[in-house]
């Protein structure tokens, strides 16, 4: 008895699984970079966890946000996935203030938009932040579109994929 083959139309699962590939970030980058984001998650700053208390289980205008969350090749401390949003905590060091310039204009490039807050911010009164991110989250934006590789096409053979799905 032979084994059926599977047809696949699209990508992977793998490839489906794995949502950094379009950074064209190395795998060894990409396995540390996770590894980082876990460890940062089970270790958030004072900062962070405030802000996450305000951010979880839907908490401003039913959004849902994600901590500590991969992106290309940096890491956000928050992103809301559905509305193309990043919340960065920032301690404000020359430093980090350039490195978060960087961060920020490639996420920009991306179509993300950055909100970033200081420490001494989310330490402090938080109703101003809920308020700057409830107005960010209500604002229209355009969503980008992400370019698709050419379909690979096989030597030799054409297919035609007709509605009920049968090839011919």
């Amino acid at each position: 008895m032979s084994e059926r083959k599977k047809l696949s139309l699209g990508s992977s699962a793998a490839e489906k699984a794995d949502k950094t590939s379009a950074w064209n970030v190395s795998e060894a980058r990409k396995d540390k970079l996770h590894d980082r984001a876990r460890y940062n998650r089970r270790n958030p700053s004072e900062a962070e966890e405030r802000m996450w208390s305000i951010l979880k289980d839907k908490g401003i205008g039913n959004f849902a946000f994600t901590r500590q969350v991969v992106m290309g090749s940096s890491i956000v401390d928050f992103a809301c996935k559905a509305r193309w949003l990043v919340i960065e905590i920032s301690s404000g060091g020359e430093a980090e203030r350039k490195i978060a310039e960087l961060s920020d204009r490639k996420l920009a490039d991306v179509g993300v938009r950055v909100l970033r807050f200081t420490e001494e911010e989310v330490m402090g009164d938080l109703e101003p932040i809920k308020q700057t991110i409830f107005a960010e989250l209500q604002k229209p934006f355009d969503k980008p579109r992400r370019e698709r590789a050419a379909p690979q096409q096989r030597s030799g053979t054409t297919r035609e994929f007709h509605r009920q799905g049968s090839i011919r």
